[in-house]
């Protein structure tokens, strides 16, 4: 009887998804509604007129019109002779992401991403968990520098709210979640930036992204290793922007903020070089790892090829 059961259980789950999930054939759905005007004003479709458009059955086309109604990328009103829909703030930004990743394939990779908005003030959270040692212990490995306990928080405006979609296909860097006696910390994930303004550029800061967060897509949070409203002289109101690095800068300056953040903490703590050893224990296990493997290969090379001398 419990067997009936949970496969009666997954049926059930397997079919709430089937009729909610969104995949590249509704995103198929979603791009021809925008083509034809519904990012801008709702306009009135059929669904066979989908469906020649999609290559599929007008049942079919109808249900994906209803997932992507589902899952909140389009507002749908049906009506006797059809259906008016218009795309959401979720689906424009869920086109904008592929869109971005097209940009990926077809242009210079080494691009980069702005956004635009204003200074504005937060609620206080920021400076309460930038300083927590979960988290401020990963931003000195992984950012190469302790962040001003604090963040500064930008109001987008429209055009880099829809922008946005694109930092999700950007190659950040992760800060786990974490835990203490009391409770769990999630994680977050932060994307190297400048911050530009007239005649001012702060050239180390990051947008932080947490997982958890009361921000909308409307809001960014950047921290950096100074207080940027002092650094840069800024007051609530003033618009400045935030230029997000490509994939190339962060992964060789992730690399070498590490080593150099390694190389100060030994010499400000004895003044003196850090050894081989102690570096290898900063080291992420990944590259750790990688270095193992390398040196038991040449090692069987050495063994397997003989030197030319013996």
């Amino acid at each position: 009887m419990s067997v009936i059961l949970n496969m009666h259980r997954r049926l059930t789950v397997s079919m709430a998804e089937s009729t909610t999930a969104v995949g590249h054939n509704e995103l198929a759905a979603l791009k021809f509604v925008a083509l034809e005007g519904a990012r801008s004003e709702p306009i009135k479709i059929s669904c066979s007129g989908l469906s020649d458009r999609l290559d599929a059955s007008s049942q079919t086309a109808s249900r994906r019109l209803q997932r992507l109604e589902t899952a909140g990328y389009l507002d749908r009103d049906v009506v006797t002779d059809g259906q008016w829909v218009s795309l959401t703030e979720k689906g424009e930004i869920a086109l904008h992401k592929e869109y971005t990743q097209y940009q990926e394939i077809f242009e210079d990779s080494s691009s980069v991403v702005e956004l635009t908005g204003t200074v504005t003030s937060g609620m206080g959270e920021g400076r309460h968990y930038i300083s927590l040692s979960g988290y401020m212990e990963q931003f000195r490995e992984r950012l190469g520098y302790e962040p001003f306990p604090g963040t500064l928080n930008i109001d987008l405006d429209d055009d880099s709210t829809r922008t946005r979609a694109a930092v999700s296909s950007l190659t950040g860097i992760r800060i786990d979640g974490w835990e203490d006696e009391e409770r769990t910390f999630g994680p977050a994930t932060c994307y190297p930036a400048e911050i530009i303004l007239t005649a001012q550029t702060a050239e180390t800061a990051h947008i932080i992204v947490p997982e958890r967060t009361h921000h909308d897509e409307t809001q960014l949070e950047v921290i950096a290793p100074e207080r940027l409203r002092d650094s840069l002289d800024l007051t609530d109101g003033q618009r400045l922007t935030v230029q997000l690095k490509p994939s190339e800068w962060v992964y060789h300056n992730e690399r070498r903020s590490q080593l150099s953040w390694i190389m100060d903490e030994y010499e400000q703590r004895d003044n003196t070089q850090p050894t081989i050893s102690q570096i290898w224990i900063r080291t992420p296990i990944l590259t750790r790892v990688l270095l193992v493997w390398i040196r038991q290969l040449m090692c069987m090379l050495n063994r397997v090829i003989p030197s030319p001398l013996q």
